[in-house]
């Protein structure tokens, strides 16, 4: 898929398309789990934010078929059926043209609107139905100067092709005779200390730096982009990490993103950085990266159990290990060469299979 290109796309103001509106606000101590088919939803980004379908007074029911953005997580997802949210602070956009609303072009709005809003807000901000009455998306037009939504629709009709294939190759790469389960069995259980220099970071606010220069990556709470929010110019007497340190959000809804970075960088909040103490090569610190998130994902919990009172203390991981006990990286280098190997011959033969 082609990158697109954005230089020519122009400002709109979010409040002149759509209509706004707070969403009720329902506990989750008042729900039962599976007791109907309306979703209950979160600002979370995991399962587009369904946390269970649940019965509820109908007076409390948020119509479908648009836009929910979470007012503390700026976590933004598509609602296709009616729901119920679990918080007031949450926003709903319905689009004003009531013909634009497809799913399609939703879905490429809240692509959009998750990356302008993210350059606005920082993690800790509150997205509000009074503060977005001044915030601006920027969307590709037509001749005429408006949204051009048929654009949006065939782009996200293409990408559904090209996710398609991928799909299918991917399916293809697990059935490869090369593609095997792992045996964990023999692993062994390591302090993520053990591994890495575990640093705080710079702990700097977005809003606060200068942006006009694009010098060093700002590593912020993101799952995308390699974690990068932001390009901002060099601090005076601050010296950003060097690249091959790796950084990891420790809540939030991107809880355990853990990426490796390519570049110098400094952080935000609730972001640390790992410096390892040996020479890992970049594919074993992969084969971590994915530990890393995996056993976030599986033992710990945004706003309820985060990474930070454990991450210096008691956070492991577990990895496969040589007889006397260290990280056996040489394995984990050649495991993620041969995935590697295994995804490009079966990825290659649809790289451009959309325009």
């Amino acid at each position: 898929m082609q990158k697109v290109s954005t230089d020519e796309w122009v400002e709109f103001k979010i409040i002149d398309l759509f209509t706004v509106i707070n969403t009720h606000s329902i506990l989750k101590s008042s729900i039962d789990e599976g007791s109907g088919n309306i979703p209950y939803v979160t600002a979370s980004n995991t399962n587009n934010g369904v946390y269970a379908y649940i019965s509820f007074d109908e007076a409390y029911i948020e119509k479908g078929n648009a836009i929910m953005i979470g007012g503390k997580t700026l976590t933004v997802t598509y609602q296709s059926q009616d729901f119920v949210s679990n918080d007031s602070h949450n926003l709903v956009l319905y689009l004003k043209d009531e013909t634009k609303r497809t799913k399609n072009i939703q879905l490429f709005l809240v692509s959009v609107i998750a990356t302008c809003l993210g350059k606005i807000y920082s993690w800790g901000d509150s997205i509000s139905y009074k503060s977005i009455q001044k915030d601006v998306i920027y969307l590709p037009v037509d001749e005429a100067g408006n949204p051009n939504f048929s654009y949006m629709e065939t782009y996200m009709k293409n990408l559904g092709v090209a996710v398609s294939a991928s799909l299918n190759a991917l399916q293809s790469a697990k059935k490869s005779e090369n593609y095997g389960m792992i045996d964990t069995r023999e692993w062994k259980v390591f302090h993520l200390y053990d591994i890495f220099k575990i640093d705080s970071g710079t702990k700097l606010d977005k809003a606060k730096m200068d942006t006009t220069v694009g010098e060093i990556c700002f590593v912020g709470r993101s799952n995308i982009n390699n974690g990068i929010t932001q390009r901002v110019r060099r601090i005076k007497n601050i010296e950003p990490y060097e690249p091959g340190n790796m950084t990891l959000s420790l809540g939030g809804a991107y809880l355990g993103s853990c990426f490796i970075q390519n570049e110098p960088f400094y952080t935000s909040q609730n972001v640390v950085v790992l410096m390892p103490l040996d020479n890992i090569s970049f594919s074993a610190k992969m084969f971590i990266s994915v530990a890393i998130f995996k056993e976030s994902q599986n033992n710990y919990r945004a706003f309820i159990k985060e990474l930070n009172a454990h991450i210096k203390r008691d956070f492991q991981i577990k990895l496969p290990a040589k007889q006397n006990g260290e990280p056996d990286y040489e394995y984990m280098e050649n495991y993620i060469e041969k995935r590697n190997k295994v995804i490009k011959t079966n990825f290659g033969t649809f790289s451009t299979a959309v325009n």
